[in-house]
Formats: C-alpha cells, sequence, structure tokens
C-alpha cells in the first residue's frame, strides 16, 4: 500500500495501545498497529494520543483581546455589555481581524480545528466585524472550518435597523443566527422574529438565555414552545442558562427532559459565567454554571465552549479548549473516568454534533487530527496538556515540539 502520509506510534479512544494511521488524499486509509506500506512522508508520535480536534461550539471572535479599551469596576454582565457596547462603535474592519486572526491562530495551535464564532451585527458594529471574520473564515480554512452566527447582542425590537442588518449577513455568508432575548425590551417578540428570520434563510439558531441566578426570570419557556411551533427540533442551541445551576435536582431534571423532547441543545461557558455570576454574594458564593453533565445523562445535547477572551465579559483566557475542560470538571468536582470522557466528548464530539458534522478518527473519514502530549483521553483534561501537532484533510497544520528538560533523568513514555 502507498499512501501519502503514515502516523506511527499513536494511541486514541479506541486503541489504548499504540497504531499507526495512514493518510491517503486527505482520509484515512488504515487505522492499525505496525502497518507496512510505503509513505511520501512518515512521523513517529512517540505514544502519543491522537484525535479528531477540539470542537469551541461558542466563542466570540470579534470583541475578544479589547481590555485596553474598557473599564471593568462591577464585573457584571450588564457593565459588560455596556463596555462593549462603547468600544465596537470604533472598531474597524481591519483591527477585528487582527484580533480575530490572533485568537483564531492559538486556537488552532492549542488543538481546535472547528469553531462557531457569533459576531454582533447592529448599527453601531455595522458589517465591519462580519467582513473581518469572514476573512479570518477563509484565510484560515486550511486548519480550521469556522461556522459564523449573526448575533443580535444589544436588542432586536428596539432597533428595527438590526433585523435588516442580519437579514443582510444571512445571505450574504452567515451560516446561523443569533439572538439574546434578555437584552431586549420585548423578549418574546425578539425570540419569534430571530425564528422568522431563520425559517426564511433556513438556517440553525444559537440564543444566549438566562444569564442569572433567578430561575423565576426566564425566557426558556418561549424558546421551547417556539421551537416546537416552527419544527425546529436538533436546530436550537441554547447558551449560558445559568439560572438552572440554582435549581433543585427534581427541577433541573424537569427542564432537561423537556430540553430533550424539544431537541433542543445547551452549550456551557464556565470562564465567563464564573467571572459575571453572584456578583451580589459575599460569602458561600454560587459557581453560576449549570450543570451540563447532569443534563446530558438526561438525553440532552451538551457542551462546553470558550465564550469570551481577554474583555469586560472574561478579562482572561486563551482559546484552549482542554483549559476550559479542566475548568469545568474541577468545579463541578467530577473525577470519575466515565464524567471525564463526557467532559472530553463535551469539547469534541459533542460539541461538533450541536453544530452538525461529524467528528471521528474513521477509516474513510478526513485526516482532521491532532496529537495531545498525553497517552489518553484523561490526561487530556485531568492534566490540559498541550497539542503537540494537528493535520487538516491530511496537510499539516501546526507544530508545536515538545519541551526539554537539560538535565536529570530520560523518561519513556508509557
Amino acid at each position: 500500500m502507498k499512501v501519502d502520509l503514515l502516523l506511527r506510534n499513536v494511541r486514541t479512544a479506541q486503541h489504548p495501545d499504540p497504531v499507526d494511521i495512514a493518510i491517503q488524499d486527505g482520509l484515512i486509509a488504515k487505522i492499525a498497529p505496525g502497518l507496512r506500506c510505503e509513505a511520501v512522508e512518515e512521523e513517529d508520535l512517540d505514544g502519543a494520543f491522537a484525535f479528531p480536534g477540539f470542537v469551541d461550539s461558542h466563542i466570540h471572535l470579534d470583541k475578544a483581546c479589547i481590555l485596553d479599551r474598557c473599564t471593568i469596576c462591577a464585573g457584571t454582565l450588564e457593565e459588560g455589555v455596556r463596555e462593549t457596547a462603547q468600544a465596537k462603535a470604533g472598531f474597524t474592519e481591519e483591527d477585528v481581524y487582527e484580533r480575530a486572526a490572533a485568537l483564531v491562530a492559538r486556537a488552532i495551535q492549542h488543538g481546535t480545528n472547528r469553531m462557531r464564532t457569533f459576531v454582533e451585527i447592529d448599527p453601531r458594529a455595522g458589517m465591519r466585524s462580519f467582513e473581518a471574520i469572514k476573512r479570518v473564515r477563509e484565510d484560515y480554512a486550511f486548519a480550521i472550518d469556522i461556522q459564523i452566527c449573526a448575533f443580535a447582542q444589544e436588542g432586536l425590537t428596539q432597533e428595527p435597523e438590526t433585523e435588516a442588518m442580519l437579514d443582510e449577513a444571512l445571505r450574504s455568508g452567515a451560516d446561523l443566527i443569533g439572538g439574546c432575548p434578555y437584552t431586549d425590551a420585548d423578549p418574546a417578540e425578539h425570540i419569534r422574529r430571530i425564528f422568522a428570520l431563520a425559517r426564511t434563510h433556513d438556517v440553525d439558531i444559537d440564543f444566549h438565555l438566562d444569564f442569572s441566578l433567578d430561575p423565576t426570570k426566564t425566557d426558556l419557556p418561549a424558546v421551547i414552545e417556539a421551537t416546537r411551533q416552527n419544527g425546529y427540533g436538533g436546530r436550537v442551541t441554547i447558551g449560558h442558562v445559568t439560572n438552572l445551576s440554582a435549581l433543585e435536582p427534581s427541577a433541573l431534571a424537569e427542564i432537561g427532559h423537556k430540553l430533550a423532547d424539544a431537541g433542543i441543545a445547551l452549550t456551557v461557558l464556565p470562564a465567563t459565567d464564573l467571572f459575571l455570576t453572584g456578583r451580589q454574594y459575599t460569602s458561600n458564593i454560587p459557581r453560576g454554571i449549570t450543570p451540563a453533565h447532569r443534563l446530558a445523562a438526561l438525553g440532552v445535547r451538551t457542551a462546553i465552549a470558550t465564550n469570551n477572551v481577554l474583555n469586560p465579559f472574561t478579562p482572561f483566557g486563551d482559546a484552549s479548549l482542554s483549559r476550559m475542560a479542566n475548568l469545568y470538571a474541577n468545579v463541578m468536582q467530577l473525577s470519575r473516568d466515565a464524567d471525564i470522557e463526557l467532559v472530553f466528548d463535551m469539547v469534541g464530539a459533542k460539541a461538533a454534533a450541536i453544530m452538525g458534522v461529524k467528528h471521528k478518527l474513521a477509516i474513510g473519514g478526513p485526516a482532521d487530527i491532532v496529537i495531545l502530549d498525553t497517552t489518553d483521553l484523561y490526561g487530556a483534561i485531568r492534566s490540559s496538556v498541550l497539542a503537540l501537532a494537528g493535520w487538516k484533510n491530511g496537510i499539516k497544520t501546526f507544530l508545536r515540539p515538545r519541551a526539554q528538560l537539560l538535565g536529570g533523568p530520560t523518561i519513556t513514555r508509557q
């Protein structure tokens, strides 16, 4: 057998002992131990862990890395929206492109090769951010697939111009639409209009929803009902929904069953949700992160994602999903192998399913492969290990050599 590339001595979730992966024409031709074939290129990965790559199903590239333009005093959601609204009025296309491209490059080097980014479109941002992110999507397609969600961050009904701009974005390259009912003067009408735009353009929906710790203040029932009425099961995702973290187990289970029945997926954003919620408490401060693992057990499609990086909503971050998954597992006090496997899937296969794409190392499938500096998926989450290399359709996209101690004993990877 002749192949383009042969990756030797890797471990996968399905192969705990080292195997080789043969790649031909951008596809995985064979996975087996000790492959004998003629390869144009061959690499020995020394027993490191190979998987299809991390999937970031909720990130904001357009407003990343703007801390130097904003003031954080209260650290609240309202302040974040206000400060970002002021800052984005001064965004230029080149400015957004430079910041977004730098973050995408960093995400790639952390092992992410699929991403859904929200892009704010309204009279302040205009179409500048959208045009910039479309360029980023094209320029980095060699390494990462990016979905663009045209997003109404600051409401819809109070600014009729926004609706027309969203419509234009969906006609000119946006992949789906996003809404934020809690910033709108009329949340129910906001939800209705977002669904109407989605149906007109036959695209999926991703809502920011219920960002508080008050379960009685919720737009979730309206979203569930609209999903059913519009026949949109399997095509709606909700992000944050931090008020679910304040529910007793029985109440959470009741809502979980409703979400599963309606076919609504959920993405949690640990860094942002931890930073912004619970500010009114002085002791026993709530974590504010919805327990996605419990909802997953009820059949809800769930994911963990980055959200914001270095802005008023989240004044830290590096687009590392292994770090974000580690944060979630730590805060949620998870330790069993089965729980760690679920967390790993929520930044991988489960997140990809929410985005409507397959994500698996399989013969005949795309050679989208990331190598992590660990021997199994547990190390990826428990130790937030680094990504060492990646391939997209069999083409190498990044390389990070292992750090080396310049002294001491030699340690053999087990």
